[in-house]
């Protein structure tokens, strides 16, 4: 999703942007590389704990560790003021076939189902995770940057 649509909109509005692979985001935080960290959200709760793709708390908190400011982009859309908090969002656990299998083509030219995995292991599978609005530096939304605060959640709804 980054590298096809954020890195669209990105480009069409002049903004630099590079695209790195998902776990890289620390080690160049490490050596300076990064100044600013903006993700997505599939929902924020009223107090501005924000669920996202798995893998978004990690950067947050290296974000904060190396501070590096950290802003959420959503549309007011993605907010729901009837959550309270981000302990009441659930978590989606998909299937751990996701993670021991992938599809590849067998000698046959056939696409098979290959176990790339030890065989007999298990696997956990969150489909996203919950950052802390305290790791979160703002929310870019359509009506400008707000805090992520119960208060200018309220406010930015009121507009």
């Amino acid at each position: 999703q980054g590298a096809k649509l954020t890195a669209w909109e990105l480009q069409n509005e002049n903004v630099p942007y590079a695209i790195i692979p998902d776990n890289a985001g620390a080690h160049l935080m490490s050596k300076g590389k990064i100044d600013i960290m903006i993700t997505g959200a599939d929902r924020i709760a009223r107090n501005g704990d924000t669920a996202n793709k798995i893998g978004t708390l990690e950067k947050a908190i290296a974000a904060k560790y190396y501070g590096i400011p950290f802003y959420i982009a959503a549309p007011r859309s993605t907010f729901d003021i009837n959550c309270k908090s981000g302990k009441e969002i659930i978590i989606e656990e998909r299937h751990p076939d996701e993670v021991l299998y992938q599809i590849g083509i067998n000698k046959q030219n056939r696409s098979e189902k290959l176990l790339i995995s030890a065989p007999g292991s298990k696997a956990i599978n969150p489909a996203f995770d919950v950052t802390p609005a305290e790791l979160i530096t703002g929310i870019i939304t359509e009506k400008g940057i707000i805090k992520p605060t119960e208060d200018d959640i309220i406010k930015l709804f009121s507009q």
